[in-house]
């Protein structure tokens, strides 16, 4: 059975959307916090795998 990389592109679009949520939701006074930082880099980090998985040449 193959593994087919658009389908494991769906689980990291999710979580991207997950942080990004939670890191609008963690700004309080300024987004120049922490929390807000990472939780956005972690989002940024999904969603260019997601995209990379998404957009592999199939063989």
């Amino acid at each position: 059975m193959t593994r087919h990389p658009r389908l494991f592109s769906l689980p990291y679009f999710i979580l991207g959307f997950l942080f990004t949520y939670l890191a609008i939701e963690s700004v309080h006074e300024t987004i120049w916090n922490v929390t807000t930082i990472a939780l956005a880099a972690l989002a940024a980090f999904d969603f260019s795998t997601a995209l990379r998985l998404f957009f592999t040449p199939r063989r």
